[in-house]
């Protein structure tokens, strides 16, 4: 079991900034301190709120929570992104009121959150000890050995491939081939992609960003020391990675150049232009899918990810103390990280579960995607979840990797018509992070 690895990490570390933001709107009583506190009187109905960003599916699995339960009336919040999700809630979370009931909560910014473990419930619950992976269960417990977050879905790392790109390009295209053909380290994935792009004149990758996430959640402390402090990344790992990835996309071209989530980013998933791999947890199957277009036909899924298992992604459900329900809001969220709730979503969207359970159903194991030339996902990314190792995420991580992030983006795309060389940019990466400390 590795579930003290996360939440230790997480106890010694500190951020002054936050901790002031949520002081200083804090210090009142608020209206539920624990699960087991009364919520309800007898006969009446509740109403409760679960914000998600973006859509988690859950529309179908509410409405079959309110029908076994008559007496609680579910009302399903989206906001418009994960970001926008996390500035709410540091907004908020130190109030009595202006939080949902059951929260989502994106995995980068969980360490933030565990400095106020506090003003979340206590969601422990015996029944429930060994429904979830260990590394998943370790991300939602404090450093006390309370649970307060329910893990929702995973995101094991595979590649996704354009066969019909591949085949054109004279490399093979099946997916045990392309298996093989990608079995290594990165050096081996940049290598093909500089031989694909030399040839072809096509890029190989989508971003520079999108692809570090998958390497720089390999490491297993990428940005933090155990006090708190920003590692200094000068000649580190992470230097090594950010310089290797920015090589392959601004000295070999090949990176489409174009930004993630933007309508640019959009139209390269098709056309003899696209690029012909992308990283693929399983929430980024449809997202390839919606993208591609129903009737687009060429994408694959290879079994084998660069460098060994990594995991980008994936979320959790939280029930904040300011709920006027939390035994109900408990239940819920419960429920919606339940293994039969979670294989359906993976079977109806792709979200790949974090619950043993649902790992092990019929419905995971035998789950194909058609649109993926039938690809066997179901155990494509459980293979990929084998050998996941824990990696240290603490409260400044989502600060670090945004001035990263924003590093990466400078060589690959530019900031106003203009991109700065692989040294420049690290230098403003180094200089940026003096001030977090």
């Amino acid at each position: 079991m590795r579930k003290n690895t996360t939440r230790t990490w997480a106890a010694v570390a500190g951020i002054a900034s936050l901790a002031l933001v949520v002081s200083a709107c804090g210090g009142e009583d608020t209206p539920g301190t624990g699960a087991t506190s009364g919520s309800k009187a007898p006969g009446e109905k509740v109403k409760l709120v679960v914000s998600t960003f973006n859509d988690f599916g859950y529309k179908p699995h509410i409405e079959q929570f309110m029908k076994d339960n008559p007496d609680i009336i579910v009302e399903e919040k989206i906001t418009g992104g994960s970001d926008e999700s996390r500035e709410n809630m540091f907004n908020f979370l130190g109030q009595k009121s202006g939080l949902a009931d059951v929260e989502a909560i994106e995995g980068d910014w969980v360490p933030e959150l565990m400095q106020y473990a506090d003003k979340f419930v206590d969601l422990t619950d015996p029944a429930l000890a060994n429904r979830w992976l260990d590394w998943k269960i370790a991300g939602g417990t404090d450093a006390n050995g309370r649970v307060i977050m329910y893990g929702t879905d995973s995101g094991p790392n595979a590649v996704a491939y354009r066969a019909d790109l591949f085949e054109k390009a004279g490399l093979p295209s099946d997916r045990e081939s392309v298996a093989k053909l990608l079995t290594g380290d990165w050096a081996n994935y940049f290598e093909v992609g500089k031989q694909y792009t030399e040839k072809t004149g096509k890029p190989w990758f989508d971003t520079a960003r999108g692809t570090f996430f998958g390497m720089i959640n390999q490491v297993e402390r990428a940005y933090e020391n155990t006090d708190g402090t920003v590692r200094d990344l000068a000649g580190s790992d992470v230097e090594t990675l950010f310089r290797q990835v920015l090589t392959a996309s601004a000295e070999q071209n090949q990176s489409s150049h174009t930004p993630q989530w933007k309508p640019d980013w959009d139209k390269v998933f098709k056309g003899d232009n696209g690029f012909a791999t992308i990283l693929a947890p399983g929430w980024m199957l449809n997202v390839i899918k919606e993208r591609g277009g129903d009737d687009f036909k060429g994408w694959d899924i290879a079994d084998v990810f660069p460098g060994g298992a990594g995991n980008w992604g994936g979320s959790f459900l939280a029930v904040p103390t300011q709920s006027k329900h939390p035994e109900e809001a408990k239940k819920l969220a419960a429920y919606l990280t339940s293994p039969e709730v979670q294989s359906k979503l993976f079977v109806d969207q792709g979200a790949f579960p974090s619950t043993v359970d649902a790992l092990k159903s019929d419905d995971v194991q035998n789950a194909t995607f058609a649109w993926f030339n039938d690809a066997p996902t179901g155990k494509i990314l459980s293979n990929r979840a084998v050998g996941i190792k824990p990696v240290f995420k603490g409260p400044l991580y989502k600060k670090v990797s945004d001035v990263v992030n924003n590093g990466l983006d400078r060589v690959d795309l530019g900031v106003s018509g203009k991109k700065q060389s692989i040294d420049e940019s690290w230098a403003q990466v180094l200089s940026e992070l003096k001030n977090l400390n």
